[in-house]
């Protein structure tokens, strides 16, 4: 095989590659590195231990070689987000206290990988702590979208979306809470997974939010997240889906409030889905919007000192929560976190989880059931990838809880509700950046999700890859 073309390969085939011997892991491992340091300027990547990579490429061709029993991932380098302990690499969570942070045992979800074969390429950037949508990061540096170097990648994940977009790798792990995994997927032109909140182990991730975070896989195909959903749960369920006969559910509230060139290309797609015989059921869900507001910043900034405190402890962390926040650097984070403990109260919390996220399940269950919906489909975002300059832009606002709410619109229901989320690549804007589509189930049915986007992905207009070096 010859190494240009290596770097479009995605997990499975990659795998397939090395395990017959058509393809070294670390011939695929060093033109991944080489591409990782040529594409430096789009800052991906936090931490890239070149040795270390190697070294576990050369080992996984000499058991290969030994014709030792081989994973469904042998080989395959993966970009993890840094909030995910990867052991022996440092995990900063884009923060300064915790530059020196270096765990001893990988996080739950990347010792899977390890016992599939999967090789740890790096650690990517992104928004400090997981708070904010740009991948701005005072710390680490501004991270740029691959296919326009002055637009934002999205955020928080927004380094492994850029490394799996861009080529440098073909899969990786980032983290969503509101949005996190699924927007820099659609704004970077990648498939973006959010798992249903649970199914995927915390152990080992530096978390904002017990009740809402997740891990979950971005790659360049549907197949490729359902392999990694496999490999990470143990679930082996691969339901088989056709296109003819789905029913799926056009929402009103995540259709509405769309900047225009997103409405134009959604509704495009949607004509492509209804030729190809998916029924599309309009429907509506009348308080989605009012429940996720009461829900949503409740839990995910007053979970906060509690994850990761226990996160800390875990580590066996000389620091304490309040270290952590007395060291942000990046002026959109402290911002945000100050304003939002001086608004809320344990009595917005208790309301949240009591009142408002039931009600919002039961909001999301009962339009399922009355529809007869597989899925429901809206755009990821209802908005492109915003200028790096504009989110800086006092006249733009640059609170970041303003752009959030804006960006993550339409993701947040779900993730509030801790229902899977699928971010499909769907063409791309008549200014050539990317566009995505999210299908959202109904928690626990993860893998019937990701059925239904195998057999709607292939019906979406093409997406190129990015024109980058």
């Amino acid at each position: 095989m010859h190494s240009g073309d290596v770097i479009e390969l995605g997990a499975i085939d990659a795998a397939q590659a090395i395990a017959e011997g058509a393809l070294s892991a670390e011939a695929y491992a060093g033109r991944l590195l080489d591409r990782c340091d040529a594409l430096a300027f789009l800052n991906a990547f936090i931490t890239v231990d070149r040795d270390l990579v190697l070294s576990q490429a050369r080992a996984a061709d000499a058991d290969r070689a030994a014709g030792k029993p081989l994973g469904p991932l042998h080989g395959v380098p993966f970009a993890i987000k840094d909030n995910i302990d990867v052991a022996g690499l440092p995990a900063t969570a884009g923060t300064p206290a915790l530059l020196d942070n270096r765990p001893a045992r990988d996080a739950a979800v990347v010792a899977r990988l390890r016992a599939a074969g999967a090789i740890m390429l790096g650690k990517t950037s992104m928004h400090e702590l997981a708070a904010g949508v740009t991948n701005d990061n005072a710390t680490f540096g501004t991270a740029q979208n691959p296919y326009d170097g002055e637009r934002v990648p999205g955020g928080s994940s927004g380094g492994t979306a850029i490394a799996v977009g861009a080529r440098m790798a073909p899969c990786g792990l980032g983290t969503d809470t509101g949005a996190s995994n699924r927007v820099p997927a659609a704004f970077c032109g990648v498939v973006g997974f959010r798992p249903s909140t649970g199914r995927w182990s915390q152990q080992g991730l530096i978390a904002n939010s017990q009740t809402r975070d997740t891990a979950g896989p971005m790659a360049r195909t549907v197949a490729d997240c359902a392999l990694i959903d496999e490999v990470v749960t143990g679930d082996g369920d691969r339901p088989q889906v056709k296109p003819d006969g789905l029913r799926i559910g056009i929402i009103r509230y995540f259709w509405e409030e769309l900047e225009p060139e997103i409405e134009i290309i959604g509704r495009e797609c949607l004509d492509r889905l209804k030729r190809a015989g998916i029924t599309l059921v309009e429907a509506d869900m009348p308080l989605v919007g009012e429940l996720t507001r009461r829900a949503s910043l409740p839990i995910g900034v007053l979970e906060h000192r509690g994850a990761l405190s226990a996160y800390l402890a875990a580590a066996g962390s000389p620091l304490g929560f309040d270290d952590v926040m007395a060291a942000i650097a990046s002026p959109d984070v402290g911002a945000f976190f100050a304003e939002m403990r001086s608004r809320l109260r344990e009595e917005d919390y208790q309301a949240a989880m009591n009142v408002h996220r039931p009600a919002l399940q039961h909001a999301f269950r009962d339009c399922f059931a009355s529809n007869g919906l597989d899925a429901m489909l809206f755009p990821t975002s209802p908005v492109p990838p915003p200028r790096i300059a504009d989110t800086r832009s006092p006249a733009a606002g640059t609170d970041t809880g303003l752009l959030m709410a804006k960006v993550i619109r339409n993701t947040d229901p779900g993730s509030v509700a801790g229902n899977p989320g699928l971010s499909l690549p769907a063409g791309q804007l008549p200014s050539g950046l990317p566009f995505g589509l999210e299908l959202d189930g109904l928690a626990g049915t993860d893998r019937h999700l990701l059925a239904i986007g195998a057999a709607i992905a292939p019906l979406l207009p093409p997406i190129r890859p990015p024109a980058v070096p």
